[in-house]
């Protein structure tokens, strides 16, 4: 009879396990989907995922669109949400960015590509409530981005940083102040102008890391050129300035739409980059200079409190993103390419091993 009780608990254990591995075990996208902008929140003790937008694994103009997906961390699908709204002629948008604060999403910028592939950056910019699933408009971007960095500060203000504004890049960051719902403008970007670069924010310091900058010549056309540049921001007294520094690039070559994100590391503020590709493209993963790009998997972590980067195991390797997740402490990538441009539905977990 005790043999039977011990068996009877040590079953109770195994199944209590079984319920703790399958809380945190997130399903793949409803479909694949890359270039989607993602965020994710926590609202009266439940965490939410979204995937907003993005393009499918046709990776043409038709493949682009204006799907929501949310995922309820511990259940087992998605849901669909209502479409992102649109002032545009075409409703789709890939390169947007998407933030979560005060317990809702915030979702700017992005481009639509026509059927001859013209791109149009978007103006319009919303906020949606996970709860009630409503989207409000806010006021559109004084600058209108895509393929920009946005950054949450104080659980009040949202930084655009760089991107690129229809005919070029900008070196503005933008802000917007979710109390006053007003846009102003911050310390501008200190280095070239880049769109697809990639940052993270953890506390008052954000850092901003490579991207495609324009390069112009005397007896020809312009060009996309890398930009393998970091730098460190640090917010002064009121949110509009920002003291900017050089920090030394970790490999001296830039990587393109990769992702950052703030996490803790033996307790103490790190910035991590995962992701991207070493050869820039335009949305359908073939580069510029017509080679397929492929996904890179190394790893960036730079210490705050070290102010230098560490060396990290490589991860699974994947590009396009528009950011990452952390839920419980793990970090994963939403969607995105994996090798030979192949669109994914998957979630990868990104282990942050230290070398």
């Amino acid at each position: 009879m005790l043999l039977k009780s011990i068996s009877y608990l040590s079953s109770l254990a195994a199944a209590a396990t079984c319920v703790a591995v399958s809380a945190t075990t997130l399903p793949d996208l409803p479909e694949p989907v890359s270039n989607n902008a993602v965020a994710t929140t926590s609202v009266r003790g439940k965490s939410y995922i979204v995937s907003f937008m993005g393009m499918g694994p046709g990776k043409q103009h038709s493949d682009v669109h204006n799907k929501v997906w949310m995922h309820t961390v511990g259940e087992f699908n998605w849901q669909s949400l209502p479409a992102v709204p649109s002032t545009q002629k075409v409703n789709g948008r890939i390169a947007a960015s998407a933030v979560a604060l005060n317990n809702n999403f915030f979702i700017f910028g992005g481009f639509s590509v026509n059927a001859d592939g013209s791109e149009q950056t978007a103006v319009d910019s919303y906020r949606i409530d996970p709860v009630t699933k409503r989207y409000t408009k806010l006021n559109d971007i004084p600058v209108p981005v895509d393929d920009a960095v946005a950054l949450t500060y104080q659980n009040r203000y949202i930084y655009l940083v760089s991107g690129w504004s229809d005919h070029g890049n900008v070196n503005l960051v933008q802000v917007f102040d979710n109390f006053t719902q007003r846009w102003s403008q911050a310390t501008p970007f200190p280095g070239k102008p880049v769109f697809g670069l990639a940052g993270a924010m953890a506390d008052n310091q954000m850092l901003l890391c490579d991207g495609v900058a324009l390069q112009y010549y005397a007896d020809k056309k312009r060009e996309y050129k890398s930009e393998p540049a970091c730098y460190l921001g640090t917010v002064g007294n009121n949110a509009n300035q920002i003291d900017w520094r050089i920090i030394p690039h970790p490999t001296g070559t830039a990587r393109y739409r990769m992702a950052g994100i703030n996490t803790k590391i033996d307790g103490k503020d790190t910035l991590v980059f995962i992701g991207g590709t070493t050869n820039p493209y335009n949305y359908n993963g073939i580069g510029y200079n017509g080679a397929p790009a492929e996904p890179d998997s190394k790893v960036w972590v730079f210490s705050l409190a070290e102010q230098r980067w560490l060396k990290a195991a490589d991860t699974t390797a994947v590009m396009d993103l528009r950011g990452l997740v952390d839920i419980d402490g793990d970090i994963y990538s939403v969607g995105g390419m994996q090798a030979s441009q192949q669109v994914t539905p998957k979630l990868i977990k990104h282990q942050i091993k230290l070398q």
